[in-house]
């Protein structure tokens, strides 16, 4: 072999290990990079359930300080059952129930008289059932307190951004997801084939609860898209509306 032919010979073979050198940097470069993605998606994943216990346990936190203001609340009035309030608005208020459903008209919860009166849960409600619907009232009042801000309800778009309203309970911290929005009024005795929201607390049978849920959503000014199940507590909140004689203006939730 000539001496040129050895130099090409030898150029060849660092070449090849050049080649072989550089590939096998690339390889290992390729296995790091995915060795440290996978450690980087573990540890992602890993803050994640990290955060999340930690909004399980923050929101826990807010339910349970919820609960106990209702208990503190208790202690002034026995009468208080729940806090009611829906966010953005005034409707940030204790729920009383009393023995018959004239005196929180005129009452706060401090038993002081008042025009403006309270929230106040249908005395014929049984908690020891329950009973099928939460049926709460409440004046209107034109500085925008107690349940004048339900009238929000009118406009889809504040429904949109506003579709839960919130309930606690000594027991309890519920959402309610709304499915009807529906202008009514106290109809007389002899109106037939009407729909009198007003005496539903209690379904003696499925059909009877179901009958309440459709009517509901028959009249609703907009369709919710959500409806309830037999068995699904539900909350009617309603106060007065002045375009008719004895009007209402009506809101229907479920747990």
């Amino acid at each position: 072999m000539s001496k040129e032919q050895h130099t090409k010979t030898n150029k060849k073979k660092l070449k090849k290990i050049i080649i072989i050198f550089l590939s096998l940097v690339l390889v290992i470069s390729i296995v790091s990079i995915i060795v440290l993605k996978v450690f980087e998606d573990k540890d992602t994943k890993a803050q994640q359930e990290i955060m999340q216990v930690l909004d399980i346990i923050e929101q826990e936190k807010q339910i349970a300080e919820r609960m106990e203001q209702v208990e503190e609340l208790k202690k002034e009035n026995q009468d208080i059952i729940g806090w009611l309030e829906i966010k953005d608005t005034n409707i940030k208020y204790p729920v009383l129930q009393g023995t018959d459903n004239d005196y929180y008209l005129t009452h706060n919860y401090k038993k002081e008289q008042i025009t403006g009166g309270s929230l106040f849960l249908d005395k014929d409600y049984d908690f020891s059932i329950p009973s099928s619907n939460l049926l709460i009232y409440g004046h209107r009042n034109k500085n925008g307190i107690m349940f004048e801000d339900l009238l929000k309800y009118k406009d889809e778009e504040f429904y949109k951004e506003h579709p839960t309203i919130r309930f606690t309970t000594t027991e309890d911290d519920t959402e309610y997801e709304i499915i009807s929005i529906f202008y009514s009024r106290v109809y007389y005795q002899d109106e037939k084939d009407v729909f009198r929201y007003y005496y539903f607390i209690n379904a003696e049978n499925e059909e009877e609860y179901n009958e309440y849920v459709s009517n509901a959503k028959k009249v609703s000014i907009y369709d919710t898209g959500i409806s309830a199940k037999y068995g699904e507590q539900l909350l009617t909140l309603s106060t007065c509306e002045y375009s008719q004689q004895n009007g209402r203006f009506v809101i229907v939730a479920k747990k």
